[in-house]
Order: structure tokens, then sequence, then C-alpha cells
């Protein structure tokens, strides 16, 4: 009772005082800097830059502004010269828990005006993608939790060191290792959790159970360190390790302390949210493994049931295996590294061995099979999934929840690793149990069946392949088919965003650019010749890619704020151009970027291409006046800007600085000067029916699959002109 009429009275005069009334106004208003100035998700989804910012700039600025606020409370006693007084007064060890508990109140306070300054600032950036959901736990986690871990992090180096001035620093020595030298590592990052991205239409599930796996550990770990230091409270007129030695008698402190470290420890060494793939990207053991002599596959049949409550995966697996070798055999197979794995052969349980070695995102298994001339093997596993720790900053990436899942590969199934195909191939049935609401989609040519309807509200898709390996996307998802260029474009994207497709015309684009692409480059080889183009739209995640039959499109690409970005083009429907003519110059054909002061890379022809389209849409007037003159415009720009012009004092700049100036001078060179370069091409070599036969031409070319690269030197010998000749001048 003593405690709480203390902590009331503490409480209130702590919010007596204006300076921490001024660190919570601070704190309200520093989600401001994640609009401007702290942009870590460096994503174009809506959430990222009006949500994610806002929150971690706000943890940051308030966790600092609270750590400041604890380091000048518990000093304040010493600084009147009350301490001696307090202490008779009061314990010591009390009035700590006291404080402590007052700071933490402040916090929740500081959180929850925050939360509610925000809501409609939020609501009004995000617009029609905006969720309850996830706004709150935004601002819980990456704002709200940053709070008490700074006011536990200078409590504690007050307590230790009971100076203020020496506190400051070790605080700043802490929270700048956060924001440095830890940066790329996210257990590591207990102040600015590394969120380089959040989606729009799909959920953020594993998103935010990752940054609240490390918060909550440095929760643990910092109330350790809190309550070591809370037994180095000076007493009895003695020093530190007087003090120390005084705390450590009784022994329920110090245990108290050794279990919150021991446990957080543990939890932090057991993160199941990346695996521990080999380092070296080079390293292609799994690739290199002898192939079971004298074995060929047969056929397999996939059961797979995700639990997207859980974000868990659960499978079965049956594989038939054609052994002439006549003798026993060892089978390897690359299993997602959070996954368990049990096996059986005609029914007995046989022993599956975790061989501990793991690359690219696959831990290897090896099975002893009989030397029977056929085998049947059963496979059943399933667990959390790991990411490659190659991505440990680019968090999110196997999501699987009620509205979106990515299975790739040995996340899917258990990938095989040393048998030959038979006659046949990989022969694979695929079954996939799911919500309702969600669409499987598997990515190739293969098109999936609902097989099922089950009582549980899921359905059970079901699709033949006859691949190694296999990926499958299913989501909250809108197909509209569309018919262009000679073949059916099944579109597909999130229902979330289906107003801001509609507003950006996606449907006539689509048409647009399949016609024109089709008809001047041809149609990419490396999606297939099966007379229809699966465009799926996929959870933001850096970057589309291809495959026979399908093309993947980032959701990034069609966020508001990228519809909107006038260099790309002049309204929301031609930036969609842009994007989707990448699939011909970016995806469908490779650029070779080594030379990063050159102006050549993926953007430059689908900038051109895209003006092309608009032309024939809009008018040649309309696409000088906002294709053309805006190049011109720009690149003269460029060309007087003071660091083009003296580039040894861009080299004088801070780094951030630096690399911010140089991105912004790359970008008008890829998507301004170059266009204008192989317009001024066009124009030497006798117009456009001449540069559509060298762009024909070399779409077409034979390429090499190891080195699939189109070159800036190949495109000036194809046009037979020189560099000097394309130069602007």
């Amino acid at each position: 009772m003593k405690t709480i009429r203390l902590f009331s009275l503490e409480l209130g005069r702590l919010l007596r005082s204006r300076l921490t009334w001024l660190v919570i106004l601070l704190t309200a208003v520093s989600p401001a800097a994640g609009l401007i100035l702290y942009q870590p998700a460096y994503s174009d989804t809506m959430l990222s830059l009006y949500l994610a910012n806002p929150a971690l700039a706000g943890g940051v600025g308030g966790g600092i502004l609270f750590a400041l606020l604890t380091i000048f409370e518990l000093d304040r006693t010493g600084r009147s010269r009350v301490d001696m007084l307090m202490d008779a007064t009061v314990s010591p060890h009390t009035m700590a828990w006291v404080r402590l508990l007052a700071l933490l109140a402040g916090a929740v306070l500081a959180t929850a005006l925050t939360m509610a300054v925000w809501l409609p600032i939020s609501l009004g950036l995000i617009g029609s993608v905006f969720t309850g959901t996830d706004y709150v736990l935004s601002y819980l986690l990456f704002l709200g939790l940053a709070l008490p871990l700074s006011i536990l992090a200078a409590a504690s180096a007050y307590q230790i060191t009971r100076r203020a001035d020496l506190s400051l620093v070790l605080f700043a020595a802490f929270a700048g290792l956060s924001l440095t030298v830890w940066a790329d590592q996210w257990q590591l990052c207990w102040l600015n959790p590394s969120v380089w991205a959040m989606s729009d239409d799909f959920t953020n599930f594993r998103l935010f159970r990752s940054v609240a796996y490390m918060r909550l550990t440095w929760l643990g770990i910092l109330a350790g360190v809190w309550a070591v230091s809370y037994l180095c409270i000076r007493r009895y007129g003695k020093g530190l390790l007087g003090s120390l030695a005084r705390g450590l008698r009784r022994l329920y402190r110090p245990a108290i302390a050794l279990v919150l470290l021991a446990c957080s420890g543990t939890a932090y060494a057991a993160q199941p949210f990346y695996d521990n793939s080999n380092p070296d990207l080079n390293a292609m053991e799994l690739y290199n493994l002898d192939y079971a002599e004298g074995v060929t596959f047969l056929d397999r049949t996939v059961q797979v049931f995700p639990d997207t409550q859980a974000g868990t995966v659960e499978g079965r697996a049956v594989y038939r295996f054609q052994n002439a070798s006549g003798q026993g055999w060892a089978v390897y197979f690359g299993v997602d590294p959070g996954y368990d794995l049990t096996a059986a052969v005609d029914g007995e349980a046989v022993p599956a061995v975790r061989t501990g070695y793991e690359e690219s995102n696959m831990a290897l298994w090896e099975i002893t099979l009989p030397a029977d001339e056929q085998v049947e093997l059963a496979l059943e596993y399933g667990g959390f999934p790991k990411d490659w720790n190659l991505s440990s900053t680019s968090q999110g990436k196997p999501e699987i929840s009620e509205t979106y899942l990515c299975l790739e590969n040995q996340r899917l199934f258990p990938y095989l690793l040393n048998v030959m195909p038979g006659d046949e191939g990989y022969p694979t049935t695929v079954e996939i149990t799911l919500p309702a609401a969600m669409t499987a989609i598997p990515f190739g040519t293969e098109d999936a069946a609902v097989v099922a309807e089950n009582g549980d509200g899921t359905k059970t898709w079901s699709y033949e392949s006859n691949h190694l390996g296999g990926i499958l996307y299913a989501g909250d998802y809108i197909r509209e088919d569309i018919q262009a260029g000679g073949i059916t474009v099944a579109f597909y994207y999130g229902r979330k965003h289906q107003a801001v497709m509609e507003a950006a015309g996606a449907a006539d684009a689509v048409r647009a650019v399949i016609s024109y692409c089709t008809q001047h480059y041809g149609f990419p080889s490396a999606f297939g010749a099966t007379g229809t183009l699966k465009l799926i739209q996929s959870r933001v995640s850096g970057g589309g890619y291809a495959t026979a039959g399908a093309s993947l499109l980032d959701e990034a690409d069609f966020t508001s704020a990228n519809l909107g970005n006038t260099g790309k083009g002049a309204v929301p429907g031609e930036v969609f151009i842009h994007e989707l003519v990448h699939q011909w110059w970016g995806l469908g054909n490779m650029f070779d970027v080594a030379d990063e002061t050159s102006p050549w890379s993926s953007e430059g022809l689908t900038v051109y291409t895209t003006y092309r389209i608009v032309k024939e849409l809009y008018g040649e007037d309309y696409a000088q006046k906002h294709y053309v003159d805006q190049w011109q415009q720009e690149v003269d720009d460029y060309f007087l800007n003071f660091y083009v012009r003296r580039p040894e004092y861009l080299e004088k700049l801070p780094e951030a600085e630096r690399l911010n100036i140089a991105g912004s001078l790359s970008g008008v060179r890829h998507y301004s000067e170059m266009p204008l370069k192989i317009l001024k091409a066009e124009q030497l070599l006798g117009g456009e029916e001449a540069m559509d036969q060298i762009l024909h031409d070399l779409f077409n070319r034979e390429i090499d699959y190891t080195y699939p690269y189109l070159t800036y030197q190949d495109f000036l010998d194809a046009c037979g002109l020189t560099e000097e000749e394309l130069d602007l001048g």
C-alpha cells in the first residue's frame, strides 16, 4: 500500500512538471520527422511512407526524449542536494521502483496522446488502404515499446554510475550503436527496428511478429540490466562496489536479474525468423551433390495445409522412385530451416537426419532408403518458415496470413536434390487447403482449380506440375481477364487495391502495353507460348521476376505515391504502363549496369517505350509536352548542377548527403538522359521503324542465360553508332 501511495504521489508530481509535458508533446510531434527527415522504410507503399516512417521516427525521437527525462528525474534529488534526506525518509530501492513506474506511466500517456494526434493525419495521408490494426500495431511496436526500453537503459546507466553526465554519454553510445553500427543486424536495432516496407494490400503479420520478438527480447535484456543496476543503488554511504555487495545479500534480487538475462539471452539465440545458411553466396554444395546411381524419379503427390492464424505450414508429400541399382541408397532433400521432417517407407518409419548444413535458405536432410526396385517415401513436414539470413533487414517475405502467402520451393514441399528425372520428368500433383477467400495461383503455366469446399470455411485447390520445385502464391485476389496481343492476360491484384487499379486504368494500360510490345518486340520467350500470361501483384518484396507463363509485379510499383510520380508519366495510367513495360525491358531482358556513371539501364528503354505507347494513345503534342520536353528540361538542369560541373566537391560531402545527391543525379541520367539518347539515335537512323527493328532484334537475340545482359555497347553496335554521336552536348 505504501508503494502504491508513493507511486500516486510521484506520478502526480511528474505530471505537474512542465518538462514532463514538454517531453510528451515533443514525442507526439516527433513522427513528423518520418515524413521529411528520417525515412528508414524506403518502399513507396502508403503504409511505408505515412505509417511506418512516422512511427519509427517517433520511436527514435520519443525514446531519446524519455531517456533524457529519466536521467533528469533520477538526478533531481542529487542536484538539489536532498538525496540524503530523501534516503532517510524512503528506501532508495522503493523509490527506484516508484520512479521507474511513474516514468513508464508517462511513456504510456505519451504513446496514447501520439496515437490520438496522428490517427486523423495518418487516415488522411494513407487513404483507402488504412486499417486500424496496422495503425495500432505500428505505433505500439515501433514507437510505444521504444519508450520503456529507453527509460530502462537510461535508468540503468544512472543507477550504476550515479552521474548524469556519464549516464548521458552511455545512453548516447548505446542509442548510436543501434542507429549506426548495428543498423544491419535486425536483432540489435533495439531503438530503430529494421522495417524497410509495409504492405498496403496484404497483411504485415510476419513483420509485426519479428519486431515484437525483437522488442520483447530487449525488454527482457534491459529489465535484467536494470535489475543488476538495482543492486548498485547507493545506501549507507557506500560506493558502487559496497552497495553491490550489500545488494547481493538478498539472493532473490540477483536471482531475478539472472533469470531475466538468461531467458532473454536464450530468446535472442533461438530467434525463429532467420536461418543459419552458409554466408558464402558462391556456395553450391547442395546443388553439387552426386546423383543417386541407378535411381530415377517416378511421381510425387503433395498436400499442404498452411495455418494462416499461426503463420505455419504443415504438409505431407509422397515420393515414388525407381531403383535399378539393386542396393540401398541415400536421398537428400533441401527443406526450409524452420521445418521439421519425419519419413516412412511403405508405412514403416525410417530415420530422417538433419545434417546441420544450411545453404540458400535450405537445410540439408538425409534419408537412407532400401534396395527395393520401387520405393514409396512418405514425408511429413512443417513448422514456422525461416527467411534467408541474407535478407534480415528486408523482413516479411515468407508471409503466411489470411490474405496472402508465398510458398517457394523448399517451403512448399521438400526439395529433391540428388535424383534424376524419369522419362516423364517430375510429374507432381499439389493440393493446398486455404481459407475460402483466398485464390491459389501457381507461378507458371499451371492453373489451380477448387476440388473441395470444406465444412470449416476452407477450400482445397489442386494443380498438376512437372517441375523439380515450385512456387505458389495465394491471397485475397481479384482476377481480371484481358485480351491483348493475341493472348489472354490473367491479371491478379489485391482486393484492397481495386480502387487504385480502377483509377489508374489498369486494364486499359495492360491492354495497351501487351498490344504494343508484342507487336513491336514479340512475346517474351521467358513467359512461354501458352497463349496465357499471368500478371500477379505480389506483396511488397523489392522487385518482380518472370518465368514461363507468369510475371510478378511488386505491389510497391502500383501505390498511389508511385502512380503519382510525374517522372514516370503524366497520369497514373502512364505510370502503370511504365511498370508493365518492364516485363520486356527489365525482367524479360536484363541490363548490364556495371558502370554507375553510365545512363544505361532498363529505365531508359522503358521510358522510351512508354513515350511511344503514350504517343499512339494521346498524340504527338501530348507526348512531346509530357515526355520529350520534360526530359530535356531535366537534362538541361542536370548539366547546370554544381556537383556535375565540379564533381570533386561532391566527394567532400558527408556520405549520406553525397549518396542522396548522387542518387538523384543518377535518376536523371536513367529516366531522362538515356531516353533522349535513344530518341536521338532514332532520328539518326531515319525514324521510328528503323529503331523498332533494332529493338526487336535486340530483344529476340540469342541469349546466354549465364550472362543474359544487354549492354550499352550492344545497343550502340546494333544502331551502328558511337557513344560520341549520341552525346547531347
